[in-house]
């Protein structure tokens, strides 16, 4: 379990480091490629969309083939486009690199989640899923300081090395013991789970700080620049608050198990509604940056539970978990692509206050109206 729980962070790692070293590039690509918010948050959905678009073709692939071969097929995606991402010196090439990687990301996300929880024991669930996260949002930690090193050294061989890392995993895949579906269940069964109210109700709960991470991760760079901040400075805010991330995250899937999974899930909702209603109203750079990091805390203490509320869910009506996790991308990936596509235009046609308080008020929305309906729902 400790070798399939190392190799399943390091995968979630290494895909969500290249999705953050966008962060403190952004400003970068926007000046050298003459990109409005617009443009820039749609480079930014890029990821988001392919994770869409691959978000069903992994789970299919995984609970009809296996989820090592699925995790394969992710990892020497995720080789390719991240390389070519690096050498990209066109806003369409970019666009399209990015759009690539999201949907390998979306195949080795899928299996290889699927993967662990299937081996995990229900009671630690929270526990396992919220170390999985633990390792992704390190991976977040460690992809602005790569976007970083990238804005001196050159993008190409800065994510050259996040290839290298790919393969180095897809090795250790190969290696793994993995089990084989000897009743692949029928896709029919993924649109059937779909009618189910608390499969519904886990996939908002993953909808949600998607927006808000969306949101956060196209104007919080944009606006810390206009404030005067550099890249590696911004780079070094998404640092630290991804190390506060990756602190808790375990913690709260614990707290999960142990507790249920709602009481994290309303005190995310209600912080992350109040540091919503707050970012657009400071105008100090570093202030902006302490907040923002605070938000992000808040955000992320969706995962864990969410997570582990929908894979309950569907162990509980015989839904594949390779199906179940494959819901996670449908919930995510819309969410990531129009907090930041949409969120860049909405900023720009009006401002970053309307995004920020329109997401704080769906935050409250969720809580009074969405929660309380949960709270006889089993841990």
């Amino acid at each position: 379990m400790r070798r399939l729980l190392l190799l399943v962070g390091a995968i979630v790692f290494v895909d969500t480091m290249f999705f953050a070293a966008l962060t403190p590039l952004l400003p970068q690509y926007a000046d050298e490629l003459g990109l409005s918010k617009a443009g820039a948050g749609l480079l930014a959905a890029s990821y988001a969309l392919g994770a869409l678009v691959g978000g069903i073709p992994g789970g299919i692939s995984a609970a009809r083939f296996g989820v090592r071969p699925t995790v394969l097929v992710g990892l020497t995606g995720m080789a390719v486009t991240t390389v070519t991402f690096g050498f990209a010196d066109s806003i369409w090439l970019l666009d399209t690199a990015r759009f690539l990687q999201g949907v390998s990301s979306s195949f080795s996300w899928t299996a290889s989640l699927a993967w662990l929880v299937a081996a995990a024991p229900p009671e630690r669930r929270g526990e396992t899923i919220g170390a999985a996260m633990g390792a992704a949002i390190v991976g977040a930690l460690f992809g602005p300081v790569l976007g970083g090193i990238a804005s001196v050294s050159g993008t190409g061989p800065a994510f050259a090395s996040v290839a290298v890392l790919a393969t180095v995993l897809s090795i250790a895949a190969w290696r793994t013991p993995a089990y084989t579906p000897e009743h692949p269940q029928p896709f029919s069964r993924l649109v059937a789970a779909l009618r189910d109210r608390g499969i519904v109700a886990s996939i908002w709960l993953v909808l949600v700080p998607a927006l808000l991470f969306g949101a956060l991760n196209v104007l919080g760079p944009l606006r810390l620049d206009v404030l005067g901040l550099s890249a590696l400075a911004i780079g070094a805010t998404w640092l630290v608050a991804a190390s506060f991330e990756a602190a808790l995250s375990p913690l709260i899937g614990r707290f999960s198990d142990r507790r249920g999974r709602l009481a994290p899930l309303r005190v995310g909702l209600i912080g992350s509604a109040i540091a919503t209603a707050a970012l657009p109203w400071i105008d100090r750079g570093w202030v902006l940056a302490a907040a923002i990091v605070l938000a992000a805390c808040a955000f992320g203490s969706f995962w864990a539970p969410s997570m582990s509320m929908l894979a309950d869910r569907a162990e509980a009506i015989g839904l594949d978990y390779a199906y179940g996790f494959a819901l996670i991308n449908l919930a995510w990936a819309p969410g990531a692509a129009a907090g930041s596509a949409l969120g860049g235009a909405a900023a720009r046609a009006t401002s970053d206050a309307a995004v920020y308080l329109t997401l704080s008020a769906l935050c409250v929305f969720t809580l009074v109206t969405l929660t309380p309906r949960l709270r006889a729902a089993p841990a």
